[in-house]
């Protein structure tokens, strides 16, 4: 389902059809971009993605969605890199009425009776991908319906996801959830049959909205379980490194072919137990980044903490890019690629942050 090689990666961005995309995102088999897993695992940006979007030509309003889409990303990112692991508690108020800190039985077994829901975690577990409304669908069920705390549920959604991003997923959950937003996000079995192109009926989820207030937790939404979520890394071989070299260290969330690509260094993809032991991902999704690691020339893998890794360097030069994962480094960081790298500070809600760089877009065309 997704490529991994970079000239392919790059040729899907030149595919994207903005309009299409605008018109019909919101449905199961609408024309969205599936560049998410590479965002995620920044083999490409946010800002360069606009950059080719830009280019295309097209009116303001003819884009607006898909970069309006790119741009809640980019929020996401900001407010993990203002608030740090304070995105894994909720951020704005406690979550409304949750009663229980485990996950429903029939999320996890994806047997909750709502078929294009049981649908959607198959294909989770099977690919590593869901398309962004049904997020929102499994995530409404399991926090606002089954009355569950957001954060295990969000940890074992991150853990399955190809584009496994801890900002947009947390604070996604977040946001549906009460927590990070005014109000719980609900969808009705009409709502998910007009986007998902399913035809069910008497459902739990079968009801008006004004309903969804006083319903009583579903029968089959009451068993509960903590899922095991461990991440097995691989062994690390043997790093040697010339120490008349710049070290360019890699992880999980920088795999940028184009960083630095003439230059020669050593390259390294650092996986840290630590990092893993906080937010563990599936062999799918670890395999999934080794391939597209795979697209850096002469990248090496270590497993091992940073400070272990440095020592390896013998007090040379260490380049990384800035991140949160990577706020623990030390040596020379690199600033990020941002969409709108002059909109900083913290926005207590997408649209504030929106209306600032929508102002920008304009000025680009």
């Amino acid at each position: 389902m997704f490529e991994t090689n970079y000239q392919a990666i790059l040729e899907k961005i030149e595919t994207i059809d903005p309009v299409a995309y605008g018109r019909t995102r919101n449905f199961q088999d609408g024309a969205v971009t599936r560049l998410s897993p590479y965002i995620s695992r920044g083999v490409i940006s946010t800002a360069f993605v606009l950059q080719q979007i830009l280019k295309q030509g097209r009116r303001f309003h003819e884009i607006e969605k898909l970069v309006m889409e790119l741009a809640w990303r980019d929020y996401f990112q900001n407010v993990w890199r203002i608030k740090g692991d304070g995105i894994d508690s909720d951020l704005m108020q406690p979550q409304p009425d949750a009663v229980n800190s485990e996950m429903p039985s029939a999320i996890v077994r994806a047997e909750t009776g709502i078929e294009a829901i049981d649908r959607a975690i198959a294909e989770l577990y099977e690919t590593g991908y869901v398309h962004n409304h049904l997020r929102m669908y499994i995530a409404s069920v399991t926090c606002n319906v089954a009355k569950c705390r957001w954060d295990l549920p969000a940890k074992w959604f991150y853990f399955h996801l190809l584009d496994a991003d801890a900002a947009s997923n947390a604070l996604s959950w977040q946001w549906t959830a009460a927590s990070f937003s005014s109000k719980k996000y609900y969808a009705n079995q009409e709502n998910i049959n007009k986007y998902c192109g399913t035809s069910q009926s008497g459902t739990f989820l079968d009801v008006e909205y004004a309903a969804f207030a006083e319903l009583p937790i579903p029968e089959i939404l009451k068993p509960s379980e903590t899922p095991e979520l461990v991440t097995v890394l691989p062994e690390s071989s043997s790093l040697s490194i010339d120490e008349k070299l710049p070290t360019l260290v890699y992880n999980f969330y920088n795999l940028d072919p184009a960083w630095h690509s003439e230059a020669e260094a050593n390259r390294v993809l650092l996986l840290e137990p630590s990092h893993f032991a906080r937010y563990p991902v599936s062999a799918r999704s670890l395999e999934f980044a080794a391939r597209v690691a795979e697209n850096i020339g002469g990248i090496r893998t270590y497993v091992g903490e940073f400070d272990d890794l440095a020592k390896q360097t013998g007090g040379g030069e260490i380049r990384f890019k800035k991140h949160p994962t990577a706020a623990h480094y030390r040596g020379t960081s690199e600033h990020r690629e941002w969409m709108f790298p002059t909109v900083r500070g913290l926005f207590p809600s997408f649209f504030g942050y929106w209306k600032k760089c929508e102002k920008i877009v304009k000025l680009m065309k």
